[in-house]
């Protein structure tokens, strides 16, 4: 390592976020500049461990310790490079993931893990500003046809590493943007929506084809798809919206998070003055505690609500790892997202019992009881039923699995006990030739495993048309019964 000692020099530092009254203000992201030589340290705390088990922690396998090194010997170029050879959209990665890497980083058995996600980030930056990401247009092309049905992360991946295989890709979007829920999904605040275009500009002149309001089943006949091309990757996503069937449902002012989150990101595309859906001057729930959640949290700060309260039904997670939650696993902790920050409340161990309207049909109140969890169940705790004021509701609770929808009967890909598409190890269906990536076979998961998916799908529709392939394969998929 570039700076053996450098863990014992130099603590765990990360970007300031620009102050709370001027963010809000506007949807640009959040953080600040980082400043180059203290990069340039946190990369130096990459300690010579031995075995990096952060390369195991990120789905991709990305080459961490060898980019910090580089980093700190100040080869932005190599370093950037080594990047791209385990990921394709780390700007992506940089913002949206996680990090399960720095769960697993063995600095952070008894210290600060390493900020190997900001580390990642200021490379891709760089290497954009500095003119390095340039199309890589393959030297020899195959004459296979190849169709990747979804434009998110595990399309956009697959689409990709099959283009630099010499295919040709076609990339079909039912919305009238590509990017799928890195368009749609995730707030300007939190990835601003430059990033997706400057690659798909670089696709574009590498060769792979897009279009918009492509709709399978609608105006792209299934049949015909099937026809004109060799193969075809379903990625769409697991975009099944989870709902919550209690009494008062179906009052106004309940909404979805993707009914409620894109709209916003139209706006800020220039399509619309104001969204459809607004948190202004509201009372605001927010019903479910992931990254949906927060999303939606810091979407209602910036339209101005009067409150918003976040509710969780799972207890309030500890500060620090369990005896039960041992490195190199996930760390299960309390997190506070920016948009925590900013205010609102947090609500733990609570479930929804019924919507309460008024005389227009207007939600205007929930009703909760606090729970406990027993043997694997939530059970109500005596004595606690409570009203909570609510002018608006939005539903943050995951999602159940990819749409259904007479096209996919159509095409005849079987479903798992999940309700996902069911796989083999190689990413196949079981209809000849067609193939699924990503959190449609998945299930719900993160942005690092749809590219990781996107990118083996790639390696094994590669496989099937050449007889072979030289495309990195990070990992398999879990087979699932095709019957």
């Amino acid at each position: 390592m570039g700076e053996p000692t450098g863990f014992l020099k130099w603590d765990r530092a990360t970007p300031k976020r620009r102050p709370i009254p001027v963010r809000v203000a506007d949807w640009r992201e959040v953080y600040e500049p980082f400043d180059g030589d203290k990069l340039r340290q946190q990369a130096g705390r990459c300690m010579d461990c031995g075995i990096p088990f952060c390369n195991n922690g990120c789905p991709l396998g990305n080459l961490i310790p060898d980019w910090n090194d580089l980093v700190y010997r100040d080869h932005w170029r190599d370093a950037v490079e080594r990047l791209h050879a385990t990921n394709n959209f780390p700007e992506f990665t940089g913002r949206l993931c996680p990090a399960p890497c720095e769960s697993a980083c063995v600095l952070g058995i008894n210290s600060d893990a390493v900020t190997i996600k900001q580390v990642e980030v200021e490379i891709i930056d760089r290497a954009w500003r500095e003119g390095w990401v340039t199309p890589q247009v393959p030297s020899v092309r195959t004459g296979f046809r190849v169709a990747v049905i979804g434009s998110g992360p595990a399309g956009l991946a697959a689409a990709q590493q099959l283009t630099r295989a010499g295919h040709e890709v076609l990339v079909l979007e039912r919305s009238d943007r590509i990017g799928g829920l890195l368009r749609y999904g995730i707030p300007e605040f939190k990835m601003e929506k430059q990033h997706i275009e400057r690659r798909v500009d670089q696709m574009k002149a590498e060769g792979t084809e897009f279009r918009t309001n492509a709709i399978v089943g609608g105006n792209v006949d299934v049949e015909i798809l099937r026809a004109t091309h060799d193969a075809i990757v379903l990625a769409c996503g697991a975009t099944a919206w989870r709902d919550l069937p209690v009494p008062g449902r179906k009052l106004q002012g309940i909404y979805q998070a993707m009914e409620y989150l894109p709209l916003s990101n139209k706006v800020q595309e220039g399509d619309y003055a104001e969204p459809g859906i607004s948190a202004a001057g509201k009372h605001v729930i927010i019903i479910g505690g992931g990254d949906t959640g927060a999303d939606c949290l810091g979407t209602a700060h910036r339209q101005g609500a009067a409150s918003v309260t976040q509710l969780e039904i799972m207890a309030q997670s500890p500060d620090v790892r369990g005896d039960d939650n041992p490195w190199p696993q996930w760390s299960l902790i309390h997190r506070t997202s920016s948009a925590h920050e900013e205010g609102g409340e947090r609500v733990f161990s609570v479930s929804t019992e019924e919507f309460i309207g008024d005389d227009q049909g207007n939600v205007r109140a929930l009703v909760l009881n606090e729970v406990q969890l027993e043997a694997g169940k939530f059970v109500v705790v005596p004595g606690t039923r409570s009203e909570l004021r609510a002018d608006m509701v939005l539903l943050a609770l995951g999602f159940v699995g990819p749409e259904k929808g007479s096209w996919l009967d159509q095409l005849g890909v079987a479903l798992d006990e999940r309700g996902n598409v069911a796989r083999t190890d190689d990413y196949r269906t079981n209809v000849n030739g067609v193939f699924v990536a990503g959190d449609m076979g998945r299930g719900q998961s993160l942005i690092v495993w749809a590219i990781a998916e996107g990118r083996a799908a790639a390696a094994a529709v590669d496989k099937q048309l050449m007889g072979s392939s030289s495309l990195p394969s990070p990992i398999v998929a879990s087979a699932r019964p095709l019957a």
